[in-house]
């Protein structure tokens, strides 16, 4: 009977053993040096024959190859090919939730509607096989975030090639995330109601709601109370400046509202997620400076009034308009992630300047989450996290990754979804 109950439990647990993440890489041991690639620095600017040196994960030299300098180290030739710095993914569950119909794998959620002190890194799946398919198209950072809830928690920033959640971590509780209520919802046919939006009756005790748990909070952070509250205390970061506060809102009313009160409650570095009706207030929001996360491209218009083209071209009316503004990807599937880079170039099919359409998941995403210091950009002394691409990264046809680096290691580009690709292509061949 024993004997049985081993090889049962080896059956089910050999398949998960077989199928972890590739080894984190090595630490740089010597100096790498990248020289004639076209290096696009993810601030706008662009050098055609670049050199990118780099030692100990740090960027030590990024200028035109014409440089007189001793190359020394392992040199990578780059002519004909493309370098960026790695791409950054906000607002993404990745690593706390792995097969959506699999409850045991999901742990972006928990019970409650106000909990900020809710922490998404220590649930962080560093082995994530979502996570690892990422790298290929060149994502190597990622805001980690929970869901769920009014105040869904507080997110953690981690790099994608990391032994655990402890070496992942690139900024520690950076932010809380508050979902505004929505002052329309959709009827529910279950219960006789008609489909399509109406007016959500509950919309002003929702927002009462946030209202009063944001002057508890700043009242306990005063020192109204000397009992310990877990939550209470996870937002004090919020009102003294040292955390983000990521509030999701569409709607113009929303927007507006939840600004407003955010402000009014003296929450300070307010960020704004989604902002799909943002482009009606922009002024608004440039008057608070508020930056803007805005949901994915790959999108239909959500009213029947609403321009076809709306969802594709919103970057682009906040970008104009002079918000500093990110890609992030909405309530598309975790795995979706991996296309953010295609996001971004949908941009540039409505108009937007290539460079400016690279900021949206680089320089610009770096600075509203506020790592702007170490990632985002190529410049001397800041992370050599970046990718050598064979075309144009923001193209698929382009986007064909041959090295990247995470903090001057290189990583591997090998995923679950190569192996297969690699065995099968292998067989087809075979067959031929």
């Amino acid at each position: 009977m024993k004997k049985t109950i081993q090889a049962i439990v080896l059956a089910i647990v050999t398949p998960w053993l077989g199928t972890a993440q590739q080894t984190p890489a090595i630490p740089q041991s010597e100096t790498v040096v990248i020289e004639g690639a076209t290096a696009h620095l993810g601030n706008g600017e662009v050098i055609e024959n670049s050199l990118i040196m780099f030692e100990d994960g740090k960027l030590t030299f990024v200028g035109p190859a014409t440089t007189k300098i001793a190359r020394n180290g392992t040199q990578i030739k780059g002519k004909g090919k493309h370098v960026y710095p790695g791409f950054i993914a906000p607002s993404t569950s990745l690593g706390l939730i792995e097969i959506n119909a699999v409850r045991a794998t999901d742990d972006q959620d928990e019970l409650g509607e106000m909990i900020p002190h809710v922490r998404s890194l220590i649930a962080y799946n560093a082995e994530s096989k979502v996570v690892e398919s990422m790298r290929p198209n060149g994502v190597l950072l990622g805001q980690i975030t929970p869901m769920g809830g009014r105040i869904s928690g507080t997110s953690s920033i981690v790099q994608f090639d990391a032994w655990n959640w402890e070496d992942a971590a690139v900024k520690v509780d950076d932010g809380i995330h508050l979902r505004w209520p929505s002052s329309f919802r959709r009827g529910n046919s279950w219960e006789g109601e008609e489909r399509g939006y109406q007016p959500n009756e509950k919309y002003q005790e929702e927002v009462t709601e946030v209202e009063v748990f944001l002057k508890n909070a700043k009242a306990y952070g005063d020192g109204a109370s000397e009992d310990m509250n877990p939550a209470f205390a996870a937002m004090q970061g919020s009102f003294d400046g040292s955390q983000k506060v990521y509030v999701y809102a569409d709607g113009e009313k929303e927007i507006i509202d939840a600004i407003t009160l955010t402000k009014k409650s003296g929450l300070k570095n307010v960020v704004l997620v989604g902002g799909y009706h943002a482009y009606k207030i922009t002024d608004f929001l440039k008057e608070n400076e508020v930056p803007v996360l805005v949901q994915f491209t790959h999108n239909l218009p959500v009213f029947q009034d609403e321009d076809y083209d709306l969802p594709y071209k919103l970057p682009k009316l906040l970008v104009d308009a002079g918000l500093l503004v990110g890609l992030q990807n909405g309530a598309a599937s975790n795995f979706q992630t991996r296309n953010l880079a295609f996001y971004a170039g949908q941009c540039v099919g409505q108009g937007m300047e290539k460079e400016k359409a690279l900021q949206l998941i680089t320089g610009n995403t770096a600075k509203i989450l506020g790592i702007d210091e170490n990632y985002g950009t190529l410049a001397e002394g800041k992370s050599a996290t970046l990718f050598i691409s064979e075309g144009d990264a923001l193209d698929m046809r382009g986007n064909q990754l041959t090295h990247a680096f995470i903090d001057g290691r290189e990583i591997s580009l090998d995923t679950h979804q190569t192996e297969l690709w690699k065995k099968y292509s292998g067989k087809y061949e075979g067959d031929q």
